[in-house]
């Protein structure tokens, strides 16, 4: 498919970026710009492309040999090898060359207030979180920074609550273990059976000596029919230790589910007291699942609390302006730079 020509007149840009985080970029793309996908399927996650996401027709794929003689405003990085990608692909040298932004999705990896963020020394790459946890949390260095939290598209309020189970969405749980409190499913399933849905689920109860019936692995739906799974859900878990605000916990607010949370990274920040629970204290969690569970009720008020929160403070509207903001400014440094 042919890139589509930058409009001068509404400055709609052409934006280059990986897919990398299916939901952050479905959000991204409502923007008003063309989005560029590199796009071969012989270089695995470097090149995937829309893998079949039904986003707008803005959202064009493109051969990473044919980027080179494409016309790209700006770039938008969200992994290192993707600075070496552009100057191979694009032969330009991203920031100095070709306006850039780098948007960290996650927490550092280790020694959380010493890691320095691979962009530390670039002063022509603005760098953004997407929480502000992660931007306290990385040693930006001489970057700079800026927080744009999560918006979501309101998938509607599909809340039933007419199952009395927790849900709880986690890939690959068994590899990442305690990063996504993964070991915390096995004593809080006592207080209510657990449907985890995800990639790498089937299964979960065995490696945490429980039942089906208590921990059952759902596997990886379509965010519709996941959708309307969870909101059958009494209650939503967020269990991570150590791993940036998930978008699953922010859709399940959305979708009218309380939530009960661990309350690390920004979870304290993201879900208020009459959303639902957050606490560091296992035995506080399973107490509340068990009220959630025991008063359906007192857990469809809580859901429709979460709902009208989120609805207030991670909407796509803010979101899309916001980044078509940023977009837009930092395009706008290489026409300044040329006149």
């Amino acid at each position: 498919m042919s890139v589509p020509p930058t409009d001068p007149q509404s400055r709609t840009l052409n934006v280059l970026l990986w897919h990398v985080h299916g939901s952050w970029t479905t959000s991204f793309v409502q923007g008003r710009h063309n989005y560029l996908l590199p796009t071969d399927p012989a270089l695995g996650e470097w090149a995937r492309g829309r893998c079949g996401r039904p986003w707008p027709d803005r959202v064009v794929e493109v051969a990473p040999a044919a980027l080179r003689d494409a016309e790209i405003d700006v770039v938008l990085l969200q992994r290192p090898r993707e600075l070496e990608l552009v100057r191979e692909w694009l032969g330009r040298v991203p920031g100095s060359e070709l306006p850039a932004l780098y948007v960290e999705h996650n927490t550092p990896r280790e020694h959380a207030a010493t890691t320095r963020h691979p962009l530390a020394d670039h002063t022509d790459i603005p760098l953004v979180h997407v929480t502000n946890f992660n931007r306290l949390m990385w040693d930006n260095g001489r970057c700079p920074t800026r927080v744009i939290p999560h918006g979501v598209i309101d998938p509607g309020y599909l809340y039933t609550g007419e199952m009395p189970r927790a849900a709880t969405t986690i890939n690959e749980p068994v590899r990442r273990w305690r990063v996504t409190g993964t070991d915390l499913l096995a004593d809080l399933s006592d207080a209510a059976p657990i449907d985890v849905y995800g990639i790498g689920t089937d299964t979960l109860h065995t490696v945490l000596n429980r039942t089906p019936d208590r921990i059952s692995g759902c596997g990886d739906l379509t965010q519709a029919t996941l959708h309307r799974e969870l909101g059958r859900h009494r209650v939503f878990l967020h269990t991570p230790r150590w791993t940036s605000l998930g978008m699953s916990v922010i859709e399940a607010m959305y979708l009218g589910m309380p939530v009960v949370a661990v309350g690390t990274t920004e979870a304290s920040a993201s879900v208020p007291a009459e959303a639902g629970v957050v606490s560091t204290d296992p035995d506080i969690l399973a107490e509340a699942v068990r009220q959630f569970i025991a008063e359906p009720v007192f857990a469809e008020l809580t859901g429709k609390s979460a709902r009208h929160w989120a609805q207030a403070n991670f909407g796509i509207a803010p979101f899309v302006r916001r980044w078509d903001r940023l977009l837009t400014e930092q395009a706008a440094t290489a026409r300044r730079a040329t006149v």
